[in-house]
Parts: C-alpha cells; sequence; structure tokens
C-alpha cells in the first residue's frame, strides 16, 4: 500500500511540472510573438537600407501593380437564368447534346 502512494505521489509531481512547462512554454511563445525584431539583411546587399513586404502575386495585375478593387464581384440571379447558363455551357461543351443526339 505504502508503493502504491509513492507512486501515485511521484506521478502527481511529475504531472504537476509537465503541466507547469507546458503553461510556462505557452507564455513564454506568446511573448516571443508579440516582440518585434529589427529586420537584419547582408550589409552587402544593395536593399539593405529599405526593405518593403511583398504583395501576394495574386494580388498584382498584368503589369504588377496592387489591384485596389474588389477581387469577387456576386451578384444575385433567379434560378432560371442559372439553369439557362448552365444549359447553354454543357449544350457548347465538347460531350453536349449535339453530339449526344448525332450518334443516337
Amino acid at each position: 500500500m505504502l508503493l502504491h502512494l509513492l507512486y501515485i505521489s511521484a506521478f502527481t509531481i511529475l504531472a504537476l511540472i509537465a503541466v507547469g512547462n507546458l503553461i510556462r512554454n505557452l507564455i513564454m511563445f506568446s511573448f516571443e510573438r508579440e516582440r518585434n525584431y529589427p529586420m537584419t539583411s547582408h550589409p552587402k546587399s544593395p536593399y539593405s537600407s529599405f526593405r518593403q513586404p511583398v504583395p501576394h502575386p495574386e494580388l498584382l495585375d498584368g503589369a504588377g501593380n496592387v489591384i485596389k478593387e474588389p477581387l469577387l464581384v456576386m451578384r444575385s440571379i433567379n434560378v432560371e437564368d442559372a439553369r439557362q447558363q448552365l444549359d447553354a455551357l454543357y449544350e457548347s461543351s465538347p460531350g453536349g447534346r449535339n453530339e449526344s443526339q448525332e450518334e443516337g
């Protein structure tokens, strides 16, 4: 019975140390994330005096300028218009109704 209590107390102490380490590491990680590090670059680099963040390629137009308009514009259409557009796409596709009617 004494050996069981010794095991339980030892594992309890180890568990408390592990949880304490976990909490301490999470707190230190959050402080590290908020800290601003100076941008370092190679001293012989011609761009060492300034560095600008580069935007994602999808945010640039063909000339390399940043797009300032919304990228996704949605408009609502009714069900019949959507069905007609889908039918037109289907009929103009390579396996559309025109080819299937010619085979039959």
